[in-house]
């Protein structure tokens, strides 16, 4: 195992690997978890070599107290990594490393996807992912990368930084590992309480009631529902709860389901911590 801490060592090492190569890269911010794990494990069924990057991206965040509190566990993520495979590579790189002494975001023209959903909450968040994407990417130069279904709207944001600037790289994007109780798995989950967690199979819940009555009740209705569920519980304040495309993540056109392929997004505030989830409510083609 590798694990580099400096660019420009990260640059030589890469520098001597074969064209050969599959090369998969699984970029996190640490905290790490089964989640987390999942995609390390496809990566590494995939790809002839695998690195995982840990870098927590204040270019992402609104919200400096939320960058700070952000859960970090280094050794814990190192050991992880270490269980799955001894020949996993780690960069764990600081923040002048990559944004240099000053902080800046790219700006990019994503078709009013990073609008909605989590962007109407988190302005310029998705800028952020999206800058520190295009940097790994530029650095790592992989073949293949992989992402959570957890973070839909991500993985829709990074496919489209990898149509504009890297025809090459494919990804992969992995299904949402989620506890006992549903819940799906997060970094954020750390940050609950035992009291806040007694409750929390109602997110899965709603969702799996909305796909289980998705022909029965419309938008609306279902939105209605689904707060209630939520809010019924102490401490609970549901956020939002909408069908989109999966594809486009324009609102579900009913009338033409088949091509809509709708999914529902709900992100439930926790006691303070948000958590976000989706599933699919019709087949995806």
């Amino acid at each position: 195992m590798t694990t580099i801490k400096k660019l420009r060592e990260l640059e030589i090492i890469l520098n001597k690997s074969t064209g050969k190569k599959v090369l998969g890269m699984v970029p996190t911010m640490g905290s790490l978890h089964e989640g987390h794990i999942s995609l390390v494990n496809r990566a590494v069924k995939m790809c002839d070599e695998v690195w995982v990057s840990i870098f927590v991206n204040p270019a992402q965040f609104n919200d400096i107290n939320d960058y700070k509190k952000y859960p970090v566990d280094l050794k814990k993520d190192i050991d992880n990594i270490k269980s799955i495979n001894q020949n996993i590579n780690i960069f764990i790189p600081n923040v002048n490393d990559i944004y240099g002494a000053k902080i800046v975001k790219d700006k990019f023209d994503f078709q009013k996807v990073d609008k909605v959903l989590e962007g109407i909450k988190r302005p310029g968040h998705f800028n952020g992912v999206g800058t520190i994407v295009k940097k790994l990417f530029e650095i790592f130069k992989p073949n293949l990368v992989f992402f959570g279904e957890k973070d839909f709207q991500q993985t829709i944001i990074v496919q489209k930084i990898i149509d504009n600037y890297f025809k090459n790289i494919k990804m992969i994007v992995c299904p949402t590992v989620r506890s006992e109780d549903g819940l799906a798995l997060s970094s954020r989950n750390s940050l609950l309480s035992k009291d806040a967690k007694k409750n929390i199979s109602a997110i899965y819940d709603s969702l799996l009631f909305a796909k289980q009555n998705f022909n029965k009740f419309s938008d609306n209705d279902l939105k209605s529902i689904i707060k209630n569920k939520i809010e019924k519980n102490t401490g609970y304040i549901l956020d939002y709860f909408e069908l989109r495309c999966s594809k486009t993540l324009r609102f579900c056109n009913r009338k033409n389901i088949k091509k809509c392929c709708c999914r529902a997004f709900i992100c439930v505030i926790v006691d303070g911590v948000r958590l976000i989830d989706n599933l699919v409510m019709t087949n995806e083609n």
